[in-house]
């Protein structure tokens, strides 16, 4: 097998890190010395396991995109950048002919999934790419899908913790929410409780102080109108780890399709359909 020519972008960005750290040692693929940035990185070289990346600042990145394309071949995209970057990364590798995979949260969803369907390039695009926490959210969907308005009457309470480098709302508490919708539960995205104080993260929530700069805590509660049922789902994870494989297969999984002879009419994948694939 050959390898896979594999750019990660968002560096200096934590999971970018995480992910890069792991690929350089995964003959798998081939990491390459480049990386797409921020416009406040200031830094030009990155160094992470004595491997140097060239950090490529949004306004150089259509002409250095040439050059690296001029480099290598079938080039692969992960993409962990910054939710104020989804759509124009999306467009810019679409018009480059990158297939990607995206785990950055937030910008316009729906504008991103017509884009990436219109635009001729596969790409697998998750709020989480924890394949376990993905499979629970494919059986929360599998549930609202069975059992609509399970829960009618019931409350609902999303509370949510992320390091207080997280700009936004987790992707994942969102997505959840339409599938407590189906089951009956008025919620919407505002009503999820966002917590970003390290010092109520440590006291409070009991996250271990060396995860207070990364870690991914979600409760889900559910009520009876006078309080005597109650159920919670829950998952919380320490570190970023947990997102390096589901990252990597989904470049596999675009890495197939794109090796398929078959015309594809959708180009617009989640991470659940990478599980289905088992790959």
């Amino acid at each position: 097998m050959n390898k896979i020519n594999l750019m990660i972008n968002g560096v200096p960005g934590n999971v970018a890190i995480t992910i890069a750290r792991h690929v350089i040692d995964d003959n798998r693929f081939n990491l390459l010395p480049y990386s797409l940035t921020g416009p406040d990185i200031n830094e030009t070289i990155f160094t992470i396991n004595n491997f140097k990346l060239t950090l490529i600042q949004p306004d150089k990145r259509e002409q250095q995109i040439k050059l690296v394309k001029e480099q290598y071949q079938d080039i692969y995209v992960i993409d962990f950048t910054h939710p104020s970057s989804v759509n124009s990364n999306a467009l810019f590798y679409i018009n480059n002919k990158l297939p990607f995979a995206m785990g950055t949260t937030g910008g316009d969803r729906e504008k991103l999934e017509q884009d990436i369907n219109k635009g001729g390039i596969p790409a697998v695009i998750a709020p989480n790419m924890a394949k376990q926490i993905v499979g629970f959210q494919a059986m929360m969907e599998y549930g609202a899908n069975t059992f609509p308005d399970l829960f009618k009457g019931f409350s609902l309470e999303i509370m949510e913790s992320h390091q207080n480098g997280k700009a936004d709302t987790s992707g994942t508490a969102k997505a959840m929410v339409k599938y407590f919708n189906k089951m009956g539960l008025e919620f919407s995205n505002k009503d999820i409780k966002k917590e970003r104080n390290p010092e109520i993260q440590k006291t409070i929530w009991e996250i271990p102080e060396e995860y207070l700069s990364g870690h991914g805590f979600h409760t889900y509660t559910i009520k009876s109108k006078d309080g005597t049922c109650e159920f919670q789902f829950k998952h919380n994870i320490c570190g970023r780890d947990i997102y390096v494989d589901g990252s990597l297969d989904a470049i596999l999984f675009l890495n197939r399709i794109c090796s398929e002879k078959n015309a594809h009419d959708i180009n617009f994948y989640t991470m659940i359909d990478v599980l289905k694939k088992k790959i």
